[in-house]
């Protein structure tokens, strides 16, 4: 039977799913535009659910997904941290195209386990970064629980930069471990987008 931990952080993927970045000054343009993105990304992913496709194929409509709905470069740089600042922009570019690889590899393949499952988007406010979009997710065999997004139309148009499983942050999450990766072979941010591209992280 699944962890219901796991079934959390599977979420976070498949919504994609850290810290609330205050360095991102821009709003949303309205609330129901930020709301209306969530919506788009939960009908998204429940199409490629709902698809039939191989384990394979969905990782790459989520990849899709993910590019489409969140505002990758922003996140990778987060994740990235300290590091990012001394990374060429040539090394920039390249990792964040490797982390939208490894998030949609990382979660993507825990897909089948929301066959069944239900997100209710619930309401949205305005915050310091943009807005804050609520959603009550259940999956079969486990209580309900909340998931946030946090969008904003920094990027040129409404983009989620983070999310939260009840209180959990996704963003932060990443950029721990993305850290511990970095340093485990280092501090060589080449060689982790290598392995990255590779999906052989760890």
């Amino acid at each position: 039977m699944p962890n219901k931990n796991l079934n959390r952080r599977s979420f976070i993927a498949t919504g994609l799913a850290g810290a609330m970045l205050t360095a991102l000054p821009a709003f949303a343009q309205t609330e129901a535009s930020a709301k209306a993105l969530v919506v788009s990304v939960v009908d998204d992913i429940n199409r490629v659910i709902a698809s039939g496709k191989s384990e394979k194929a969905m990782i790459r409509d989520f990849e899709k997904i993910f590019v489409r709905y969140a505002d990758v470069p922003i996140m990778a740089r987060y994740v990235l941290g300290a590091d990012g600042r001394s990374a060429s922009p040539s090394q920039i570019k390249q990792f964040t195209k490797a982390f939208q690889g490894y998030i949609s590899n990382k979660y993507g393949r825990r897909f089948r386990e929301f066959i069944g499952g239900q997100v209710t988007v619930r309401n949205a406010r305005k915050i310091k970064a943009g807005y804050e979009v609520r959603t009550s997710v259940k999956l079969q065999g486990s209580s309900p629980f909340e998931v946030t997004f946090l969008v904003s139309d920094k990027s040129g148009s409404d983009k989620f930069f983070n999310m939260f499983i009840e209180g959990v942050n996704m963003l932060l999450t990443e950029r721990t471990e993305i850290g511990a990766m970095l340093d485990a072979r280092g501090g060589d941010l080449n060689r982790l987008i290598k392995d990255m591209n590779r999906n052989k992280v760890s």
